[in-house]
């Protein structure tokens, strides 16, 4: 149902789009030519009016989509009424008829009135049955030469005459229709000779007509002759076998179609030639009737097709689908040429959620996507409100099949919308793909139109939007840091990963600068050292030449700086856990010599980052970047007393072995208490990392002094 709605649509669409092709009015023709066969004044009839023309189209369409009339061919016969003839025959040479048996041979024998109902022989009226089964099964196809080539097959002429009468008179070689001369064949010369078709058609229309509504023929043969011939009166013969929903909708446009057809050769009989005879010509040139009154009279017609169109929208069926499944609504709004009523009413049924549960619910979504597509590739009128929501609900379904390779394409059609949804759907992936699908992913943008710049920072700020609903907020007491840290949760994880997106191409570097500096703040601010290092570690090492903006450049250098500190530290703690006292000489002085030099580079380097303004902010504590100071604040806080504590444990625990050591934990108090650093306001009031902590260790130290002898505790500084 699916492919012939698409069928219906691309045919229709391609006439109302296209410029219809100038035509002249019948009368016009009629005053040229008063030989101007029916059938070319038909083709003028349809083209002057658009409603006729695009019922013809879904005429067109109902024969194509129509069941195939092969599965209903009766075979071949060896005679015409064989068993039957065989019969009569008998009883002639015996002198004894049979029961219920015809006495003639004639088509008529079975139907005539004023003897007994009689009929044929079993076999023969099997056979017959079958033949008016797949005779209507063609014209319901559309397919009268095959009806007609059945009839011959079934030694039946007389049905094939019938059926060919449906065919309307024409000639080419009398008629004023437009060709190329240099184009004809010999064929077609020969072609543009012969004349076909009914020249008495209005008679037999009015035999089919009486043969439709005669009670003496069966169901079939009744609407096989109003097949050929609709009207309104023998409509009811026609529906009468109408078994589905489509069957209804060929009777109708049939019916309309004959019945425009029929009233528009009426208007004009009396200057035509083939229907008034000499009288068209001695009544001189056709007159050119008002175009008001034809005007009216089409009006008139079109309302009525239109209101009988529309009574099939609660019409009952016995086969198929029912008029409310959503094929045949939607195909039913094509016809009428209200595909925007459709797709609104469909996006309403969307946002109540009527649709949810249907078993059909992403085979119809599907559809309706690529009905917005299709209509706003071929500049039909759309509602973009409907749009949007009717391509929401289809990237939903495919984000729940797992198409990711179909999302960028679809939310490329919603507009303005189009990078916030796919950045949405991006986001939703999390953790579920690894770097390279990111990076795939990410790349379908561009690949569909889309700013794939935006597309990766708007995904980027998403999910770090997202992750900062989950994780705690940066408040409360300061966390203590830990040599050991658990692995990162989730959350954590995810908002590492999230800075991916901007890493993936070299434009968006500010953002993803900006974006790392946010990140590391929080990581800093609840003392998870380790997962703030492996996202450093993730970054391209071209953030680290940006010099713009000038604040997230530096506030950047100093966390490198910082886990070049930390790193520096680690390594002391590491090589101090490689003395073992079986080294030799030799090797005792090495590892002295390399625990000495790491000792010095640590020693070193934090002592500039305490003397260079290491995250120190100059923004207005109560401003926009209120936030950003206190989270530099606070990490200020937790790592400077942790950085000179550390150092001055390490200073102070290896001065056995370098004693020198000890002078530069002493020496290392001016720095905390020189007022140009102001160090001492980073000690907090919480235990262990409390100025009076440092005193103790600063105290300690100084009692070490003394233990070479001596009573003068400054006497180290002066060596």
């Amino acid at each position: 149902m699916e492919s012939d709605t698409w069928a219906l649509l691309q045919s229709l669409m391609s006439l109302r789009k296209t410029t219809p092709p100038e035509f002249p009015n019948p009368r016009e023709l009629l005053a040229t030519n008063p030989y101007t066969p029916p059938a070319t004044l038909a083709q003028s009839i349809m083209h002057s009016s658009p409603l006729l023309s695009e019922l013809v189209v879904v005429r067109e369409w109902l024969h194509d989509s129509a069941p195939s009339p092969t599965m209903l061919d009766p075979g071949a016969t060896n005679g015409y009424w064989r068993f039957t003839r065989n019969a009569v025959l008998q009883g002639k040479r015996t002198g004894r008829t049979g029961a219920g048996l015809v006495g003639e041979l004639d088509p008529d024998a079975v139907n005539r009135d004023g003897i007994e109902e009689k009929g044929l022989a079993p076999d023969d009226a099997v056979y017959d049955k079958a033949v008016l089964q797949a005779l209507y099964a063609h014209v319901r196809a559309g397919q009268l030469e095959d009806a007609v080539e059945l009839c011959r097959k079934a030694n039946q002429p007389w049905r094939a005459t019938s059926i060919r009468g449906a065919l309307l008179f024409q000639w080419r070689a009398i008629a004023n229709e437009p060709r190329e001369v240099d184009a004809m064949d010999d064929e077609d010369a020969e072609d543009c000779q012969q004349w076909r078709g009914n020249v008495r058609r209005r008679l037999w229309k009015k035999v089919c007509s009486q043969a439709a509504l005669s009670t003496t023929l069966s169901p079939t043969e009744r609407a096989l002759y109003a097949a050929l011939a609709p009207t309104t009166q023998t409509s009811i013969s026609l529906k009468a076998v109408a078994r589905t929903w489509e069957d209804h909708l060929w009777a109708l446009v049939s019916l309309a179609c004959e019945e425009r057809l029929s009233v528009g050769l009426a208007s004009i009989e009396r200057d035509c030639f083939w229907e008034n005879g000499l009288g068209a010509l001695e009544g001189g040139a056709a007159v050119l009737a008002p175009r008001e009154a034809d005007d009216e009279a089409e009006e008139e017609w079109e309302n009525e097709v239109v209101h009988a169109l529309e009574a099939l929208s609660n019409i009952q069926v016995s086969e198929g689908a029912p008029a409310d499944n959503p094929y045949h609504v939607s195909q039913l709004h094509i016809i009428l040429d209200r595909t925007d009523a459709l797709l609104e009413a469909f996006a309403s049924g969307l946002q109540e959620g009527t649709y949810v549960s249907s078993p059909e619910y992403t085979t119809m979504t599907r559809f309706f996507a690529h009905l917005c597509l299709f209509l706003q590739m071929i500049d039909m009128p759309v509602s973009p409100f409907a749009t949007q929501i009717i391509l929401e609900a289809y990237l939903q379904v495919l984000e729940a099949a797992g198409q990711r390779e179909l999302i960028a394409m679809y939310a490329g059609a919603l507009g303005d919308n189009a990078v916030e949804r796919y950045a949405l759907f991006l986001t939703s992936l999390e953790l579920s793909a690894d770097i390279h699908e990111r990076r795939l992913a990410l790349t379908r943008a561009r690949d569909h139109g889309l700013d794939i710049e935006r597309v990766a920072i708007v995904t980027a700020e998403r999910t770090i939007e997202k992750a900062f609903t989950i994780l705690p907020q940066t408040r409360g007491p300061l966390p203590f840091v830990y040599g050991l840290e658990p692995p990162p949760t989730e959350p954590e994880w995810l908002l590492v990963r999230s800075i991916e997106w901007t890493t993936f191409l070299e434009a968006t570097y500010d953002t993803a600068l900006e974006q790392t500096n946010v990140i590391l703040r929080y990581f800093l601010g609840h003392g998870r050292v380790q997962v703030a290092k492996s996202l450093l570690e993730m970054l391209p090492p071209e953030l680290g030449t940006l010099r713009e903006p000038e604040e997230e450049a530096a506030e950047y250098m100093h966390y490198c700086q910082f886990f070049g500190v930390w790193d520096a530290l680690a390594r002391v703690g590491e090589c101090e856990a490689l003395e073992q006292p079986q080294m030799n000489k030799d090797t005792r002085a090495a590892w002295l010599d390399d625990y000495k030099t790491l000792i010095e580079q640590a020693r070193e380097q934090v002592e500039k980052l305490l003397t260079t303004d290491w995250l120190v902010s100059d923004a207005d504590a109560r401003g926009p970047g209120a936030k950003r100071h206190r989270d530099l604040v606070r990490i200020r806080q937790i790592y400077v007393p942790e950085l000179i504590l550390r150092l001055h444990a390490i200073l102070v625990s290896s001065r056995s072995r370098i004693p020198e050591n000890l002078k530069h934990a002493l020496a290392l108090v001016n720095i905390v208490a020189d007022s140009r650093y102001r160090l001492y306001d980073d000690f907090s009031g919480q235990v262990g990392r409390r100025l009076g902590d440092y005193l103790g260790a600063v105290r300690q130290a100084i009692l070490a002094s003394l233990e070479g002898g001596g009573s003068d505790p400054f006497r180290i500084l002066t060596v």
